[in-house]
């Protein structure tokens, strides 16, 4: 699994163009980077600006997916959900 904390800063460091991550993901102006983690995938992304040689992190965006944890049936007698019961 990945944690959210270095998520986001993954996202942030893609958003800004140039950064060794930027340049990982290939480079560019960059909304938003996708990975693949153990437990899934993940999306993480920033909005990042450049004001006067210096770069703010303005919003950090994460989502996440999950692998199926489990699946099953269940069996229900017959007449469980009939008005009379």
């Amino acid at each position: 699994a990945m944690m959210g904390t270095a998520a986001v800063a993954i996202g942030a460091a893609a958003a800004v163009p140039g950064t060794l991550v930027n340049l990982a993901a290939g480079g560019g102006e960059r909304r938003s980077v996708r990975f693949g983690h153990p437990s899934g995938a993940l999306t993480v992304g920033a909005e990042a600006r450049q004001t006067e040689g210096v770069w703010t992190v303005e919003r950090a965006i994460m989502s996440r997916s999950a692998r199926r944890l489990m699946e099953g049936r269940i069996l229900v007698p017959a007449g469980s959900f009939d008005a009379g019961n």
